[in-house]
């Protein structure tokens, strides 16, 4: 690079891409963005002149940054009350905060990547997320390209069989979610039904913080009611729910006083809703105000 401003320009650049890499690992907002500003004081003090492809140089950073706070991370999830669930990204006015999301990224892709070990999860989403080699791969889990390359198809088995299997159309998507929150709001337990895949879950991350289900509920009928009982508790709690972009998906916010007190992403195959993930944590919102 000429000069250090050139060389925090190209940084600005590939920030949201960066930071697309790092959630991808650790489903946190915040840490990804940690991670990020680590690679970037790294640069800074480094000999960058010396750094052929600054671009392949910084995910290979955040890559292995990130692979070193998931593995303390997945030791802080496990004594973690009730379900974790990621941060979820809300689409954000200003595009110097945005995370570069790859389309496959759902929630209910990172509820299953919760699932493998860190560095199974990270050759599978450098590789078949991102795109990278495994020459590259192997720079950032430490390990060899052969190794890598079995730690992907091993990760790739896993996710294929768990993942959601059907595409949906952006436009069929909002739609469906616009008639769940009607349904809801008016309480009509019928065409909320209608709406739920007979095999449909819920999800519910409070945290510890404020009150919601400790284990994942299954079935449409226990999951209507369910949600059935959550809508008449909040009744005269003067709150808004709006569809707003979720990981890239329509989902719903819910605000209080203009705060966001509820973030949910749900999954939809076929015209019905397979999976509902619903954070409340209000560290997990931070990022949605």
């Amino acid at each position: 690079m000429d000069s250090e401003t050139d060389l925090a320009a190209e940084f600005h650049a590939i920030r949201p891409r960066l930071l697309g890499v790092a959630y991808s690992l650790l489903g946190s907002v915040e840490e990804a963005e940690d991670v990020v500003q680590e690679a970037w004081l790294r640069l800074d003090r480094s000999e960058a002149g010396q750094i052929a492809d600054v671009t392949g140089w910084l995910v290979t950073t955040v890559s292995r940054l990130a692979l070193d706070t998931l593995r303390s991370a997945r030791r802080r999830r496990e004594t973690y009350v009730g379900p974790w669930l990621p941060e979820p990204v809300v689409d954000a006015g200003d595009p110097a905060d945005r995370i570069s999301l790859d389309e496959s990224l759902s929630m209910a892709m990172l509820v299953v990547l919760e699932s493998l070990s860190p560095a199974e999860r990270t050759a599978f989403v450098l590789h078949d997320v991102f795109g990278l080699a495994f020459t590259e791969v192997a720079q950032a889990v430490g390990r060899s390209p052969a190794a890598c390359r079995q730690l992907a198809a091993r990760a790739r088995r896993h996710v294929t069989a768990r993942a959601p299997r059907f595409a949906v159309d952006a436009g069929e998507h909002r739609r469906v979610v616009e008639a769940f929150q009607r349904a809801v709001e008016g309480g009509d337990l019928g065409a909320l039904l209608g709406l739920l895949d007979p095999a449909a879950v819920l999800r519910s991350d409070g945290g510890g913080r404020v009150r919601s289900a400790l284990r994942p509920i299954e079935g449409a009928d226990k999951v209507a009611r369910f949600l059935m009982g959550v809508q008449a508790r909040s009744a005269g709690q003067d709150l808004s729910t709006r569809v707003r972009p979720v990981n890239g998906r329509p989902g719903l916010v819910q605000y209080h006083g203009g705060r966001p007190v509820r973030v949910a992403a749900l999954s939809v195959a076929e015209g019905r809703i397979t999976e509902i993930d619903i954070v409340l944590n209000p560290e997990k919102l931070r990022s949605a105000r």
